[in-house]
Protein backbone atom coordinates (compact mmCIF):
# COMPACT_ATOMS: atom_id res chain seq x y z
CA UNK A 1 0.00 0.00 0.00
CA UNK A 2 1.66 3.17 -1.15
CA UNK A 3 0.74 6.39 0.90
CA UNK A 4 1.71 10.00 -0.23
CA UNK A 5 2.64 12.55 2.08
CA UNK A 6 3.68 15.58 0.03
CA UNK A 7 0.75 18.11 -1.63
CA UNK A 8 -1.04 16.48 -4.18
CA UNK A 9 -4.49 16.57 -4.99
CA UNK A 10 -5.28 13.91 -7.31
CA UNK A 11 -5.82 11.38 -4.08
CA UNK A 12 -7.98 10.91 -1.20
CA UNK A 13 -7.08 12.36 1.92
CA UNK A 14 -7.27 10.75 5.32
CA UNK A 15 -6.55 12.85 8.22
CA UNK A 16 -6.35 10.97 11.73
CA UNK A 17 -3.55 10.59 14.34
CA UNK A 18 -5.07 7.29 15.12
CA UNK A 19 -2.66 4.62 14.09
CA UNK A 20 -5.31 2.02 14.63
CA UNK A 21 -7.78 3.72 12.48
CA UNK A 22 -5.23 4.31 9.87
CA UNK A 23 -4.13 0.94 9.47
CA UNK A 24 -7.46 0.05 8.57
CA UNK A 25 -8.33 2.66 6.47
CA UNK A 26 -5.32 1.85 4.82
CA UNK A 27 -6.58 -1.42 4.61
CA UNK A 28 -9.77 -0.66 2.93
CA UNK A 29 -7.87 2.01 0.25
CA UNK A 30 -5.73 -0.49 -1.05
CA UNK A 31 -9.01 -2.95 -1.41
CA UNK A 32 -10.39 -0.13 -3.03
CA UNK A 33 -7.54 -0.17 -5.73
CA UNK A 34 -5.97 3.44 -4.56
CA UNK A 35 -2.89 5.15 -2.85
CA UNK A 36 -3.68 7.83 -0.28
CA UNK A 37 -2.79 10.91 1.18
CA UNK A 38 -2.18 10.87 4.82
CA UNK A 39 -2.10 14.44 7.42
CA UNK A 40 -2.19 13.91 10.78
CA UNK A 41 -3.77 17.15 11.63
CA UNK A 42 -5.35 19.86 10.10
CA UNK A 43 -2.66 21.58 10.03
CA UNK A 44 -0.49 19.05 7.34
CA UNK A 45 -4.56 18.68 5.42
CA UNK A 46 -4.83 21.98 4.43
CA UNK A 47 -3.03 22.59 1.84
CA UNK A 48 -4.47 19.12 0.19
CA UNK A 49 -8.25 19.46 1.65
CA UNK A 50 -10.11 21.58 -1.05
CA UNK A 51 -8.87 19.40 -4.12
CA UNK A 52 -8.41 15.35 -3.07
CA UNK A 53 -11.33 13.94 -4.69
CA UNK A 54 -12.66 12.10 -1.39
CA UNK A 55 -11.33 13.42 2.37
CA UNK A 56 -11.83 10.72 5.22
CA UNK A 57 -11.66 13.01 8.31
CA UNK A 58 -11.14 10.53 11.60
CA UNK A 59 -13.08 10.77 14.77
CA UNK A 60 -10.18 12.34 16.33
CA UNK A 61 -9.62 14.91 14.54
CA UNK A 62 -13.11 16.21 13.67
CA UNK A 63 -13.02 18.75 15.97
CA UNK A 64 -9.74 20.47 15.16
CA UNK A 65 -10.64 20.57 11.83
CA UNK A 66 -13.56 22.16 12.53
CA UNK A 67 -11.44 24.46 14.98
CA UNK A 68 -9.17 25.18 11.81
CA UNK A 69 -11.71 26.13 10.13
CA UNK A 70 -10.93 24.48 6.79
CA UNK A 71 -13.35 25.35 4.06
CA UNK A 72 -16.44 23.26 3.37
CA UNK A 73 -16.45 20.66 0.15
CA UNK A 74 -17.77 17.78 -1.12
CA UNK A 75 -17.02 14.08 -0.97
CA UNK A 76 -15.81 14.37 2.97
CA UNK A 77 -17.03 11.35 5.30
CA UNK A 78 -16.19 11.29 9.16
CA UNK A 79 -14.98 7.75 9.97
CA UNK A 80 -14.30 5.71 13.22
CA UNK A 81 -14.07 2.72 14.77
CA UNK A 82 -17.93 1.73 17.12
CA UNK A 83 -18.88 2.86 19.50
CA UNK A 84 -17.77 6.01 17.78
CA UNK A 85 -17.18 9.63 19.87
CA UNK A 86 -20.65 11.02 20.34
CA UNK A 87 -19.34 14.62 19.39
CA UNK A 88 -19.01 13.22 15.88
CA UNK A 89 -22.40 13.12 14.70
CA UNK A 90 -22.94 16.50 16.01
CA UNK A 91 -20.01 17.89 14.57
CA UNK A 92 -21.29 15.97 10.77
CA UNK A 93 -23.45 19.12 9.50
CA UNK A 94 -20.65 21.81 10.52
CA UNK A 95 -18.12 19.93 8.83
CA UNK A 96 -20.70 19.43 6.00
CA UNK A 97 -19.95 15.59 6.15
CA UNK A 98 -21.60 13.87 4.00
CA UNK A 99 -21.92 11.23 5.73
CA UNK A 100 -20.13 9.11 9.34
CA UNK A 101 -19.14 5.80 8.75
CA UNK A 102 -18.56 3.28 11.53
CA UNK A 103 -16.08 0.88 11.51
CA UNK A 104 -16.21 -2.40 10.80
CA UNK A 105 -19.71 -2.18 9.73
CA UNK A 106 -19.08 0.29 7.07
CA UNK A 107 -16.06 -1.37 5.77
CA UNK A 108 -17.05 -2.52 2.07
CA UNK A 109 -18.90 0.63 1.78
CA UNK A 110 -16.14 2.33 2.25
CA UNK A 111 -13.87 0.19 -0.51
CA UNK A 112 -16.55 1.47 -2.61
CA UNK A 113 -16.28 4.92 -1.81
CA UNK A 114 -12.16 4.39 -2.02
CA UNK A 115 -12.50 2.69 -5.45
CA UNK A 116 -15.10 5.22 -7.22
CA UNK A 117 -12.39 7.77 -6.15
CA UNK A 118 -9.50 6.43 -8.71
CA UNK A 119 -8.75 9.30 -11.02
CA UNK A 120 -8.11 7.10 -14.00
CA UNK A 121 -5.51 8.75 -16.84
CA UNK A 122 -3.46 11.62 -16.58
CA UNK A 123 -4.85 15.12 -14.71
CA UNK A 124 -5.92 17.75 -16.29
CA UNK A 125 -3.28 19.77 -17.89
CA UNK A 126 -4.73 23.29 -17.32
CA UNK A 127 -2.59 25.19 -14.90
CA UNK A 128 -3.64 27.61 -12.17
CA UNK A 129 -2.38 31.07 -11.35
CA UNK A 130 -3.93 32.96 -8.81
CA UNK A 131 -3.35 36.92 -8.35
CA UNK A 132 -3.81 38.94 -5.22
CA UNK A 133 -3.97 42.11 -3.84
CA UNK A 134 -1.75 43.20 -0.70
CA UNK A 135 -3.66 45.74 -0.50
CA UNK A 136 -6.86 47.58 -1.67
CA UNK A 137 -6.29 49.20 -5.31
CA UNK A 138 -2.98 47.36 -5.18
CA UNK A 139 -3.56 46.43 -9.04
CA UNK A 140 -4.25 43.20 -8.45
CA UNK A 141 -7.34 42.92 -11.01
CA UNK A 142 -5.06 44.92 -13.92
CA UNK A 143 -2.67 42.03 -13.28
CA UNK A 144 -4.85 39.10 -14.01
CA UNK A 145 -6.78 40.89 -17.03
CA UNK A 146 -3.36 41.75 -18.58
CA UNK A 147 -2.48 37.39 -18.03
CA UNK A 148 -5.47 36.56 -19.68
CA UNK A 149 -5.13 38.67 -22.89
CA UNK A 150 -1.73 37.94 -22.81
CA UNK A 151 -2.35 34.48 -22.39
CA UNK A 152 -4.51 34.39 -25.37
CA UNK A 153 -2.31 36.29 -26.93
CA UNK A 154 -0.03 33.64 -27.07
CA UNK A 155 -2.39 31.02 -28.10
CA UNK A 156 -3.33 29.84 -24.94
CA UNK A 157 -6.92 28.35 -24.17
CA UNK A 158 -7.96 30.66 -21.12
CA UNK A 159 -10.27 31.00 -18.07
CA UNK A 160 -10.13 34.71 -16.31
CA UNK A 161 -11.82 33.69 -12.74
CA UNK A 162 -13.43 36.57 -10.24
CA UNK A 163 -13.19 34.93 -6.82
CA UNK A 164 -13.41 38.63 -5.11
CA UNK A 165 -17.26 38.99 -4.64
CA UNK A 166 -16.60 42.71 -3.50
CA UNK A 167 -14.04 43.86 -6.16
CA UNK A 168 -15.37 45.61 -9.09
CA UNK A 169 -15.99 43.00 -11.52
CA UNK A 170 -13.43 41.42 -14.34
CA UNK A 171 -16.27 42.28 -16.83
CA UNK A 172 -15.21 45.96 -16.33
CA UNK A 173 -11.29 45.01 -16.66
CA UNK A 174 -11.81 43.39 -20.39
CA UNK A 175 -14.61 46.48 -21.38
CA UNK A 176 -17.05 43.02 -21.46
CA UNK A 177 -20.28 44.29 -19.45
CA UNK A 178 -21.97 43.98 -22.25
CA UNK A 179 -21.13 40.73 -23.87
CA UNK A 180 -23.40 37.89 -22.95
CA UNK A 181 -23.27 34.99 -21.25
CA UNK A 182 -23.61 33.33 -17.33
CA UNK A 183 -22.71 34.72 -14.29
CA UNK A 184 -21.32 33.36 -10.91
CA UNK A 185 -25.37 33.77 -9.56
CA UNK A 186 -26.93 31.55 -11.92
CA UNK A 187 -23.97 29.18 -12.46
CA UNK A 188 -24.70 28.83 -8.69
CA UNK A 189 -28.14 28.56 -8.79
CA UNK A 190 -27.80 26.01 -11.91
CA UNK A 191 -26.80 22.50 -9.34
CA UNK A 192 -25.97 19.43 -10.39
CA UNK A 193 -23.34 18.34 -12.57
CA UNK A 194 -21.32 20.34 -15.07
CA UNK A 195 -20.05 19.16 -18.58
CA UNK A 196 -17.23 21.13 -18.89
CA UNK A 197 -17.43 22.31 -22.54
CA UNK A 198 -21.09 23.28 -21.75
CA UNK A 199 -19.98 25.10 -19.29
CA UNK A 200 -17.51 27.35 -20.59
CA UNK A 201 -19.92 27.78 -23.99
CA UNK A 202 -22.41 29.41 -21.34
CA UNK A 203 -19.80 31.38 -19.88
CA UNK A 204 -19.07 35.10 -21.74
CA UNK A 205 -16.07 34.50 -24.32
CA UNK A 206 -14.42 36.01 -27.22
CA UNK A 207 -12.12 33.69 -28.83
CA UNK A 208 -9.88 31.82 -26.57
CA UNK A 209 -10.48 33.90 -23.76
CA UNK A 210 -13.75 32.92 -21.41
CA UNK A 211 -14.48 34.95 -18.30
CA UNK A 212 -16.43 34.23 -14.87
CA UNK A 213 -17.49 37.03 -12.90
CA UNK A 214 -19.85 38.33 -11.03
CA UNK A 215 -23.42 40.02 -12.00
CA UNK A 216 -23.57 43.51 -11.51
CA UNK A 217 -27.03 43.38 -9.84
CA UNK A 218 -25.83 40.72 -7.48
CA UNK A 219 -25.24 42.94 -4.42
CA UNK A 220 -25.08 42.57 -1.05
CA UNK A 221 -27.55 42.53 1.34
CA UNK A 222 -27.69 45.39 3.76
CA UNK A 223 -26.46 44.74 7.41
CA UNK A 224 -29.33 44.06 8.86
CA UNK A 225 -29.66 40.52 7.48
CA UNK A 226 -28.38 37.87 9.76
CA UNK A 227 -25.08 36.91 9.16
CA UNK A 228 -26.35 32.73 8.73
CA UNK A 229 -28.60 34.31 5.63
CA UNK A 230 -27.25 32.62 2.20
CA UNK A 231 -26.13 35.58 -0.33
CA UNK A 232 -26.93 35.87 -3.96
CA UNK A 233 -23.44 36.94 -4.44
CA UNK A 234 -21.16 34.23 -2.59
CA UNK A 235 -20.07 31.52 -4.31
CA UNK A 236 -20.53 28.04 -2.22
CA UNK A 237 -17.16 26.48 -2.42
CA UNK A 238 -18.51 22.79 -3.38
CA UNK A 239 -19.36 25.35 -6.61
CA UNK A 240 -16.12 26.63 -6.91
CA UNK A 241 -14.32 23.30 -6.63
CA UNK A 242 -17.00 21.93 -9.24
CA UNK A 243 -15.72 25.08 -11.89
CA UNK A 244 -11.80 24.49 -11.38
CA UNK A 245 -12.26 20.83 -11.95
CA UNK A 246 -14.35 21.75 -15.49
CA UNK A 247 -11.49 24.74 -16.63
CA UNK A 248 -8.65 22.59 -15.79
CA UNK A 249 -9.72 20.05 -17.80
CA UNK A 250 -10.59 22.23 -20.72
CA UNK A 251 -8.28 25.20 -20.67
CA UNK A 252 -4.92 25.77 -20.61
CA UNK A 253 -4.44 28.41 -18.64
CA UNK A 254 -6.71 29.40 -15.66
CA UNK A 255 -6.15 32.92 -14.15
CA UNK A 256 -7.77 33.47 -10.63
CA UNK A 257 -8.14 37.14 -9.11
CA UNK A 258 -8.67 36.61 -5.58
CA UNK A 259 -10.17 38.63 -3.13
CA UNK A 260 -7.59 39.60 0.15
CA UNK A 261 -10.45 38.49 2.51
CA UNK A 262 -10.09 34.85 1.64
CA UNK A 263 -14.10 33.01 2.12
CA UNK A 264 -14.27 29.31 0.95
CA UNK A 265 -14.52 29.72 -2.27
CA UNK A 266 -11.51 31.61 -3.00
CA UNK A 267 -9.77 28.98 -0.21
CA UNK A 268 -10.61 26.42 -3.18
CA UNK A 269 -9.24 28.57 -6.18
CA UNK A 270 -6.11 29.28 -3.96
CA UNK A 271 -5.44 25.74 -3.20
CA UNK A 272 -5.83 24.58 -6.60
CA UNK A 273 -3.23 27.26 -7.98
CA UNK A 274 0.13 26.14 -8.94
CA UNK A 275 1.87 29.47 -8.77
CA UNK A 276 0.30 32.25 -6.85
CA UNK A 277 1.46 36.02 -7.37
CA UNK A 278 0.77 39.29 -4.69
CA UNK A 279 0.94 42.39 -5.93
CA UNK A 280 1.96 45.07 -3.54
CA UNK A 281 2.35 49.04 -3.92
CA UNK A 282 5.71 50.44 -3.20
CA UNK A 283 4.72 51.51 0.05
CA UNK A 284 5.31 50.69 3.67
CA UNK A 285 2.21 50.80 4.83
CA UNK A 286 0.91 48.42 1.56
CA UNK A 287 4.13 46.01 2.43
CA UNK A 288 2.64 45.65 5.92
CA UNK A 289 -0.75 45.07 4.65
CA UNK A 290 0.28 42.64 2.81
CA UNK A 291 2.21 40.77 4.94
CA UNK A 292 -0.85 39.71 6.94
CA UNK A 293 -2.22 38.51 3.36
CA UNK A 294 0.81 36.86 2.58
CA UNK A 295 0.70 34.60 5.99
CA UNK A 296 -2.58 33.45 4.71
CA UNK A 297 -2.55 33.07 1.37
CA UNK A 298 0.86 31.12 1.93
CA UNK A 299 -1.38 28.30 3.70
CA UNK A 300 -2.45 27.13 0.97
CA UNK A 301 -0.06 28.05 -2.09
CA UNK A 302 3.22 27.07 -1.09
CA UNK A 303 4.55 28.88 -4.83
CA UNK A 304 3.87 32.71 -3.57
CA UNK A 305 5.91 35.17 -5.19
CA UNK A 306 5.44 38.85 -4.88
CA UNK A 307 5.20 41.43 -7.60
CA UNK A 308 6.27 45.32 -6.88
CA UNK A 309 4.14 48.36 -7.85
CA UNK A 310 5.38 51.78 -8.59
CA UNK A 311 5.59 54.45 -7.94
CA UNK A 312 7.66 54.03 -4.89
CA UNK A 313 7.02 57.63 -2.78
CA UNK A 314 9.55 56.36 -0.34
CA UNK A 315 12.19 54.99 -2.83
CA UNK A 316 11.21 51.78 -1.13
CA UNK A 317 13.36 48.79 -4.05
CA UNK A 318 11.10 46.02 -5.12
CA UNK A 319 14.19 43.22 -3.68
CA UNK A 320 13.32 44.93 -0.32
CA UNK A 321 10.12 44.89 -0.05
CA UNK A 322 10.38 41.10 -1.31
CA UNK A 323 12.66 40.30 0.69
CA UNK A 324 10.40 41.73 3.93
CA UNK A 325 7.87 39.37 3.13
CA UNK A 326 9.93 36.30 2.87
CA UNK A 327 8.91 36.04 -0.87
CA UNK A 328 10.57 35.60 -3.82
CA UNK A 329 10.28 38.56 -6.26
CA UNK A 330 8.44 37.79 -9.69
CA UNK A 331 9.14 41.26 -11.03
CA UNK A 332 7.86 44.94 -10.98
CA UNK A 333 5.68 47.25 -12.79
CA UNK A 334 6.11 51.02 -13.40
CA UNK A 335 2.68 53.08 -13.95
CA UNK A 336 1.07 53.31 -17.52
CA UNK A 337 -0.91 55.86 -17.51
CA UNK A 338 -1.81 54.32 -21.06
CA UNK A 339 -3.03 51.22 -19.34
CA UNK A 340 -5.35 53.45 -17.18
CA UNK A 341 -6.62 55.52 -19.24
CA UNK A 342 -7.28 52.37 -22.42
CA UNK A 343 -9.35 50.26 -19.20
CA UNK A 344 -11.88 54.05 -18.43
CA UNK A 345 -12.69 53.55 -22.08
CA UNK A 346 -12.74 49.34 -22.38
CA UNK A 347 -9.88 47.77 -23.82
CA UNK A 348 -8.39 44.92 -21.53
CA UNK A 349 -5.56 45.47 -20.01
CA UNK A 350 -2.21 44.60 -21.79
CA UNK A 351 -4.03 44.58 -25.62
CA UNK A 352 -1.94 45.71 -27.22
CA UNK A 353 1.35 43.73 -26.21
CA UNK A 354 3.36 46.65 -25.42
CA UNK A 355 4.81 48.06 -22.11
CA UNK A 356 6.14 46.80 -18.75
CA UNK A 357 2.71 45.49 -18.03
CA UNK A 358 3.00 42.91 -21.06
CA UNK A 359 6.24 42.05 -20.89
CA UNK A 360 5.31 41.29 -16.87
CA UNK A 361 3.14 38.80 -18.01
CA UNK A 362 4.62 37.07 -20.75
CA UNK A 363 7.21 36.39 -18.33
CA UNK A 364 4.80 35.10 -15.92
CA UNK A 365 3.07 33.01 -17.87
CA UNK A 366 6.44 31.97 -19.45
CA UNK A 367 7.46 30.67 -16.11
CA UNK A 368 4.61 29.04 -15.14
CA UNK A 369 3.73 26.87 -18.87
CA UNK A 370 7.58 26.10 -18.52
CA UNK A 371 7.16 24.81 -14.74
CA UNK A 372 4.05 22.70 -15.87
CA UNK A 373 5.61 21.30 -18.65
CA UNK A 374 8.73 19.83 -16.43
CA UNK A 375 6.32 18.41 -14.19
CA UNK A 376 4.71 16.26 -17.01
CA UNK A 377 7.71 15.59 -18.09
Amino acid sequence: MSVRTVAPSDLPLLVTGDPELLDDLLRLAAAGGTEVDVAADPVAARPRFAHAPLVLLGADQAAACLRARLPRRPRVIIVGHEPIVAAAWDLAAPLGAEHVALLPAAEPWLVDRFASARRPGPPPDGRVLAVVGGRGGAGASTLAGGLAVTAVRAGLRTLLLDADPLGGGLDLVLGWEQVDGLRWPALTEAGGPVDPPALLEALPHRGHLVLLSFARDALPLPPAVPPSTSLSWSVPAEVMAVTMQAARATRDLIVVDLPRHLDDAATVALGAADRAVLVVPAELRATAAAARVAATAGLHCPHLSVVVRGPAPGRLKAREIARSLGLPLAGSLRPEQAVCEGMEQGEPPGADGLGPLAELCRRLIADLTASGAGERA
